[in-house]
């Protein structure tokens, strides 16, 4: 089936930046067309504690702080779609979101999509426990009363592992001797009982043994070593979730932003800039400038 509306605001992702352009777009008096595979939130939903975004004094938990911006997109009236854009096209002047049944045509396009995980190098995963391996822990929150693995030193490892041991006990393992974490985020770990920081360890294979995930690694020093884990949670890096884009707009991005009708917000395009706060100023920013495209070709 295809869709026979052409939008004039289409908004694929319905993380911060991608909702937060959305109520500003609606503000405007421009029906969004707001397109998003999942839960909205974004990696939002994965945050074990947000104490930088203003108005909440002694910070929120990032899933009631998705949940509030779902909340203020339903009292807007913005409607999120749930689909999977597999190809963004642009043909005839307009842009086309092809998903698994239908083909949406707007006049300007959002790409709001955020980040999708880097899988370690070199790490090799057998079939039998990538069920237990995951990447985000929004996608795994009925953990439970596990001996839970984490690999990574950066911020997004060290607070899945303030998240994990809310109701596990946790091991962090590091590549190296140094962690790149906030120090706010180590104190805590280091304070916390039911965390375990291991450092100088490369995990190179993940394994099945007895009913348990069999992790196997070198350390710094070229020594062999093993452990056990119930299940494992990478956070080794990301990057910019751009694959559905077709060749012609990844040939023309350039001119289609110049002309103010291709826009990329949020983590997307912001490296490793990932803040929740960051990413609703680039949302907003964003549909004002939409909004002053249409403004300006009504006059």
């Amino acid at each position: 089936m295809t869709g026979q509306r052409i939008s004039r605001v289409m908004i694929i992702g319905a993380g911060p930046a991608g909702m937060a352009a959305a109520l500003q777009v609606a503000r405007q008096g421009i029906t969004p067309l707001l397109l998003e595979r999942g839960e909205t939130g974004g990696l939002l939903r994965n945050a074990h504690r947000v104490e930088n975004y203003p108005g909440f004094p002694g910070g929120v938990s990032g899933r009631r702080l998705a949940g509030l911006f779902r909340s203020q997109l339903e009292e807007a009236g913005v409607v999120v779609s749930r689909a999977e854009v597999v190809k963004l096209d642009y043909r005839e002047g307009l842009f086309v979101a092809e998903t698994a049944g239908e083909k949406f045509r707007s006049r300007t396009a959002v790409v709001a999509t955020g980040t999708r995980p880097l899988k370690p190098e070199g790490m090799e995963i057998s079939p039998a426990s990538a069920a237990r391996v995951f990447y985000e822990v929004a996608a795994a929150r009925e953990v439970s009363g596990e001996e839970v693995a984490v690999v990574g030193a950066g911020d997004a490892a060290f607070d899945y592992a303030l998240y994990l041991s809310e109701r596990n006990r946790v091991t962090v393992y590091c590549r190296g001797e140094k962690r790149r974490c906030l120090p706010v985020l180590w104190e805590r770990c280091r304070r916390e009982e039911k965390i375990r920081v291991v450092s100088g360890v490369q995990i190179d294979a993940v394994g099945s043994q007895k009913g348990k995930l069999l992790l196997e690694g070198v350390t710094s020093q070229g020594k062999d070593v093993s452990a056990k884990a119930d299940s494992l949670f990478l956070a080794v890096g990301r990057e910019p979730a751009i694959d559905f884009l077709s060749k012609q707009i990844r040939e023309s991005m350039d001119g289609l932003r110049e002309k103010k009708i291709l826009y990329l917000a949020g983590d997307v395009k912001n490296g490793i800039f990932r803040q929740t706060a960051i990413s609703v100023g680039d949302g907003i920013r964003t549909a004002m400038e939409i909004g002053r495209y249409f403004s300006e070709e009504d006059k």
